[in-house]
């Protein structure tokens, strides 16, 4: 299984990088990274906010990267990304899904359709095992998107830690978030990990809130040496 040739699904947030790290770890052979870049902010199936950072996560990272844009409708955007993994010469697609049966599922579908493997690295995994894990990795993960009751603005720009941790936990109590937010409550974005070999340099961000949601937009940011 370790000859397989594969592509990772990355958005530059915590999932996906986790999946890919975990995956490398493995002993597969990630020849691309494949970005799908939505048209749509409710995208059923992908990540939103900043997903322009994903050239930098990819350049960081040291693996090729191939992006698509999809409509973000319901039923295209999965015809968009088996479009896109069709291009590739690959044995398996890897997906930071965790417990999203609608993503675990429709990649399953799309895998077999291509006659390619589906591996979910983190897939039923305990939710703050995986966060704790981002820790143990020293990924410096900050929290770009929120869109759940229980968050505030000022949660935008804020670094997954501990203290971190122990509110998303309380917010789970209070309001059912889900703790790695895989329900859409929350995006992220990773600038740093032991597995990266540059860091991402934010230079220039804007917060937009509208209502009891809003998102940490990246303007400008570069990759520097650690």
């Amino acid at each position: 299984m370790l000859d397989l040739r594969v592509a990772a699904l990355i958005t530059g947030g915590k999932d996906s990088a986790l999946a890919l790290h975990r995956s490398l770890k493995q002993g597969h052979k990630i020849v691309s990274l494949v970005t799908m870049v939505p048209h749509r902010a409710d995208s059923w199936m992908f990540h939103y906010p900043n997903i322009h950072m994903a050239d930098l996560f990819a350049e960081a990272v040291g693996i090729p990267l191939l992006k698509s844009e999809t409509s973000g409708l319901k039923d295209a955007e999965l015809v968009d990304l088996k479009q896109t993994l069709a291009q590739l010469s690959i044995d398996a697609v890897v997906s930071g899904a965790i417990s999203s049966r609608y993503q675990k599922e429709h990649v399953d579908g799309i895998c077999a359709e291509l006659r390619i493997k589906h591996i979910a690295p983190l897939w039923q995994n305990d939710p703050l095992s995986l966060l704790n894990e981002t820790l143990e990795l020293k990924m410096k993960t900050i929290i770009v998107g929120l869109y759940a009751h229980g968050f505030t603005s000022d949660w935008l720009g804020r670094e997954i830690d501990e203290t971190t941790i122990s509110d998303l936990i309380e917010l789970n109590k209070k309001y059912q978030v889900s703790l790695v937010g895989e329900g859409g409550e929350y995006e992220t974005l990773v600038l740093d990990a032991s597995f990266l070999s540059k860091r991402i340099k934010l230079i220039d961000t804007e917060r937009i809130w509208q209502g009891a949601s809003g998102y940490l937009l990246v303007k400008k940011a570069v990759l520097v040496s650690k």
